[in-house]
């Protein structure tokens, strides 16, 4: 009994040591709603001319209520110091019209090589203390049929799948190249492509929020941190057709970021990468329910996309149903370049996984292996272990019960 207390008092404290250099370094709280500018109600038609004029004159530091109805809107953009309030029982939705969100190649709603045709339906960029609050819902309708096409977004999606190039879908929310932004309360539903996508921004919260789409929805991440630093996402319930979170790197370094305190259903897990030719480090995950995820921690690059993944913490995490509870991949889908990925002071503390699963490591040589240390990792009995170039410290820890829910504090 007093070894057992030793070695969970150590546990803690190894831990504590990590989360306090791998954490968004800033003291984030739940954030407070602002106050109004001004308020609005829908007209039933075209609101896009009404929301846009409202938030170029809204004063800085106040945010325009959508306070009553069902909006419809083309492309928005948040000023800088300026929000954006969707009430409790209202709806924002996207306009379903590629023209609108074309960026000038009219490409916007077809498929190519490239698959940026569009810009998003709401943008902040630039900007300072802005951000997305309320209790409504932001539908981008890709379920809905484009206007003069025959199908929706993600029709046009699949579309891509099949012909092994890109689809111009816009994403719902993108941030670009700001600080101190928050996301808070709303919930995301039914976006054409990625849902919330941050690029190289600098103080990024994201609190209690809801993000839905149905498990064929190709490419509709959920948050996708991409060249971000101090970023939070906290208290928020995912589930949706592809990655629950995604932290990229590939127009900056993507380092301090938490996630803490999340429920994940359907999707494809807590990934990192795959492209990270700037470096992904110094990432606290803890307190994450996953329950019905094709992935739990999912760490993913290539020679092509490559570099490195390093002081990487996961604590008090439950896996259920995952196809695979631990991927840990260097050679993702094959694709090979002069990028070479690095996978190093990787920890995974306090995780229980219930159901069996493969577990995949999977480093690139000899020279190069994953580095990865296992605390109390509780796996399901006739799990399959696939292990090559893996430098693993610790062991995974077999259980037989078939207990099917976790017992973690401060889980969902």
């Amino acid at each position: 009994m007093i070894e057992s207390h030793k070695f969970l008092v150590t546990l803690i404290f190894l831990a504590l040591i990590s989360c306090g250099a791998a954490r968004d370094l800033r003291n984030v709280t739940e954030p407070k709603t602002p106050e109004t500018c001004a308020s609005l109600k829908a007209t039933g038609g075209d609101d896009t001319k009404v929301i846009q004029k409202a938030l170029d004159s809204c004063t800085k530091g106040k945010a325009v209520a959508l306070s009553s109805g069902t909006f419809y809107s083309g492309p928005l953009t948040i000023p800088s110091g300026v929000n954006l309030l969707v009430d409790e029982g209202v709806t924002l939705k996207a306009l379903t019209d590629p023209s609108l969100y074309d960026l000038g190649a009219k490409t916007c709603g077809t498929l190519n090589e490239f698959g940026v045709g569009c810009k998003a339906f709401i943008t902040i960029h630039g900007a300072k203390s802005s951000g997305i609050y309320g209790k409504g819902t932001i539908d981008g309708q890709a379920n809905v049929t484009m206007v003069g096409k025959n199908k929706t977004w993600w029709e046009l999606s699949n579309d891509a799948l099949v012909a092994g190039n890109y689809q111009n879908n816009p994403m719902l929310v993108q941030i670009n190249d700001s600080a101190d932004i928050t996301v808070y309360q709303i919930t995301l539903i039914n976006s054409p492509f990625y849902t919330l996508t941050g690029y190289e921004t600098n103080g990024w919260t994201v609190w209690g929020i809801t993000i839905l789409a149905p498990t064929t929805a190709r490419n509709t991440d959920g948050v996708d941190p991409i060249g971000c630093q101090n970023v939070t996402i906290a208290h928020c319930y995912i589930s949706m057709g592809d990655d629950n979170v995604a932290i990229k790197a590939l127009t900056g370094p993507s380092r301090h970021i938490s996630v803490l305190n999340n429920h994940f259903d359907e999707g494809r897990g807590i990934s990192i990468g795959s492209e990270i030719p700037h470096g992904v480090s110094d990432v606290y995950v803890a307190n994450v329910t996953l329950n019905g995820s094709v992935n739990g921690i999912h760490i993913k690059s290539n020679t092509y996309r490559g570099g490195h993944v390093r002081d990487i913490t996961y604590d008090n995490l439950c896996v259920y149903r995952a196809q695979h509870p631990i991927y840990l991949e260097m050679d993702y889908v094959h694709l090979h370049g002069n990028r070479t990925p690095e996978f190093r002071r990787i920890t995974i503390n306090n995780m229980k996984a219930l159901k069996k699963g493969e577990y995949i490591i999977y480093g690139l040589s000899e020279s190069n292996p994953v580095q990865v240390t296992l605390n109390n990792v509780h796996v399901a009995k006739g799990s399959a272990f696939l292990e090559r170039f893996a430098n693993i410290t610790g062991k995974f820890i077999i259980d037989s019960t078939s207990e099917d829910r976790c017992g973690y504090a401060g889980i969902h």
